[in-house]
């Protein structure tokens, strides 16, 4: 049996990609003088962005100098000021497609979603950051009113159609995404995809859709996949998730209903599951760097005198700094 402590409180949590400590300094962005001048500067580090994968070394983000890159570019219209890391001007770099990067540094291009727990957290929170700005200045080359191709400003933070008659500009775009534990007294809610391997589970998530409020997001998602209706949601935390340009914004809901009914096919099943359950291991949990971990670990915590990392060794760990 799991030994609880029902009069404890929900913990505040962190989540992976979030908590870098880069000033974004988004007044220069529109200084035109300034930014040169940053770009130029000898202490200046550009961070290179390759096929959607970012320079690694022994588990470290690779920040290179502009002479190591003056291949790639000729001033700051070419590459997305990120901020101030350190003192020194932060900038984002990417690569052509046909690019030969391999003599770039003495280190790998790597997928960041392969980085996932193996990178600390400020790392992490830099490779999302200047991946996220690349893939989006990519997907968005061509003005969506009139197909003139698009011209980088503002620190690369604004993508203006290059007609002077047209003249529309474009601004960075997320994709909201809710994700939830819902919670009905000493079970939570925990669903399998059909691609997971059997014993897999985890929380439900679901994109936002326009006219929708989050809570209204929660309750349409949690009914559409399981058929359980929600009351009370609370919010814990959020987590950048770029692959593309996702934000997972998480909740902890209160249970109205328990019977549980796949109505669509995201879900292979869904399980109401206790502490007890998990502390066995009958179900496999997320990543420890996932937002659905913490938000499990946050629920198992508050009825648990011992922690969930303590009883169930994550599935993959994330250093901090």
């Amino acid at each position: 049996m799991v030994p609880t402590n029902r009069g404890s409180k929900v913990k505040t949590i962190r989540t992976f990609f979030s908590g870098s400590p880069i000033q974004r300094s988004s007044k220069l962005r529109a200084d035109s003088d300034d930014l040169y001048r940053a770009y130029r500067h000898p202490d200046t580090r550009f961070l290179p962005v390759w096929q959607s994968r970012c320079l690694v070394a022994e588990q470290r983000a690779v920040l290179l100098g502009k002479s190591e890159l003056s291949a790639y570019t000729d001033g700051p219209d070419d590459v997305i000021f990120l901020g101030r890391l350190d003192e020194r001007f932060i900038f984002a770099l990417a690569l052509p497609d046909h690019a030969d990067p391999a003599g770039t540094a003495q280190a790998e291009f790597i997928e960041v979603r392969k980085l996932i727990g193996q990178v600390d957290e400020t790392d992490a929170g830099l490779l999302a950051y200047a991946r996220a700005m690349v893939n989006w200045q990519q997907s968005h080359a061509y003005c969506s009113i009139c197909g003139t191709r698009n011209q980088a400003i503002e620190g690369g933070f604004v993508m203006q159609c290059g007609d002077v008659n047209c003249a529309q500009r474009s601004f960075p775009r997320l994709d909201p995404a809710i994700i939830v534990l819902v919670i009905d007294r000493a079970l939570c809610l925990l669903g399998r995809q059909p691609s997971w391997p059997e014993g897999q589970f985890s929380t439900i998530a679901g994109f936002v859709e326009p006219g929708e409020s989050l809570e209204d997001a929660v309750r349409r998602e949690v009914a559409e996949e399981t058929n359980i209706a929600v009351g009370d949601c609370r919010y814990l935390a959020s987590q950048p998730w770029p692959f593309p340009s996702a934000l997972m914004i998480g909740f902890h809901a209160e249970a109205g209903s328990q019977s549980i009914r796949l109505n669509d096919a995201e879900l292979a099943e869904a399980r109401w599951i206790s502490r007890e359950q998990i502390v066995e291991r009958e179900v496999m949990l997320p990543p420890s760097a996932s937002v659905a971990y913490r938000l499990i670990e946050a629920w198992f915590d508050s009825g648990s005198d011992q922690p969930l990392d303590a009883l169930v060794p994550a599935a993959s760990s994330w250093r901090r700094r």
